[in-house]
């Protein structure tokens, strides 16, 4: 039992380490071991390329047989882009296989173990299941929700403001709390702010890095006040899209269409909606959004309940001021019961900020 934690624990790292990469896929790694002996070890890299299994028994060879597997969720079992990994591992005559977690995907869901022991390979379950279901929470909420995984970003003063009343917000946290940020992106795979960020801060929304994916950029808009010249229509970094209501500006919109830029029109009449937005990148196979926006349109996700993790960077200083802005504006409740509470909350200091990540049912 020691051993298989501790074996599983790699595989977990593995996995880990291709973070930002294998979008709509979840993260899988695998360690393959003969008589206490590492012979083999794999990753999901991305999305149509081999699956962890895979690359672990390549690795391992002939020494496959009559080792023991170690993966972090089960394996396949369909045809995909890629082959059912239960015939690679059976035909590699490999003893043993441990599995941290069920697959929840529809399409395998326990069928990858039942082929497992129906070809006599003794299959264990459940070795460091809550480390390995926090891999992947973001992919079980995709396959079992018709809208991406929201991810809430905010950097805030210790009274709550992202801003001064003069709109100056560089820098209110620290180089280590924006240096995770670039993480956060990197991770995503569409960021979505308002055009008012657009308007005051000319926010690029990229990732530093140049040789990461960059995720998608999403501006709600529900009239069209987007400049021309703003750099996310500009600096041709990464795909953007303008999402508006039925309120929009039809010159504007046939300017920007002329241009090659995206507008996607929704439902709302004033307002853009966000769930028709949230269900057409869904659409488009976006796993995971991160919301970095003003409070309006914090609090119009959070109102509506659409958030599913927040992470808030707090930094030491005061800012004050009635017309300071703060990450959570809107209507408010009325009564202390009806206040928004996370399922549960860590705390971290990065730097010298406290990082709070929260989780909503």
């Amino acid at each position: 039992m020691k051993d298989d934690v501790f074996y599983m624990k790699l595989a977990i790292a593995n996995a880990k380490a291709m973070k930002g990469q294998t979008s709509p896929n979840p993260l899988v790694g695998a360690v393959i071991v003969q008589q206490g002996e590492i012979v083999g070890m794999g990753a999901h890299m991305k999305a149509g390329e081999p699956h962890a299994e895979i690359h672990a028994l390549q690795m391992a060879g002939a020494k496959a047989e009559g080792a023991h597997l170690y993966v972090t969720l089960e394996p396949c079992s369909h045809h995909g882009k890629t082959g059912p990994c239960t015939e690679a591992i059976i035909k590699s005559g490999v003893k043993r296989v441990v599995i941290a977690m069920q697959d929840p995907n529809p399409l395998v869901a326990g069928k990858g173990m039942t082929m497992l022991k129906q070809a006599g390979i003794e299959v264990e379950e459940g070795i460091c299941k809550q480390e390995a279901e926090r891999l992947n929470v973001p992919f079980f909420h995709f396959i079992q929700s018709d809208l991406p995984y929201v991810i809430l970003k905010s950097a805030i003063s210790i009274d709550g403001k992202i801003a001064t009343a003069d709109q100056e917000s560089k820098w209110i946290t620290g180089t280590e709390a924006r240096t995770e940020v670039q993480q956060l992106r990197q991770e995503a795979d569409a960021v979505l702010t308002g055009v008012e960020t657009i308007i005051q801060d000319d926010a690029g929304l990229i990732v530093k890095d140049p040789f990461n994916n960059q995720p998608i950029r999403v501006i709600l808009d529900s009239t069209l006040r987007i400049p021309f010249h703003a750099k996310c229509l500009t600096d041709h970094m990464a795909e953007t899209i303008i999402c508006t209501s039925q309120n929009y500006d039809q010159k504007k919109h046939h300017q920007l269409m002329q241009r090659g830029h995206q507008v996607f029109v929704t439902s709302g009449e004033h307002r853009t909606d966000i769930h028709d937005v949230l269900h057409m990148l869904k659409k488009r196979s976006v796993m995971s959004v991160l919301v970095e926006a003003g409070g309006s349109v914090s609090a119009s996700f959070l109102e509506a309940s659409l958030v599913n993790e927040a992470v808030i960077y707090m930094a030491p200083l005061l800012i004050g001021g009635k017309g300071a802005p703060t990450f959570f504006e809107g209507e408010g409740v009325k009564k202390l019961k009806e206040a928004i509470r996370p399922a549960d909350i860590e705390y971290s200091m990065v730097g010298k900020d406290l990082k709070m990540t929260m989780r909503f049912q």
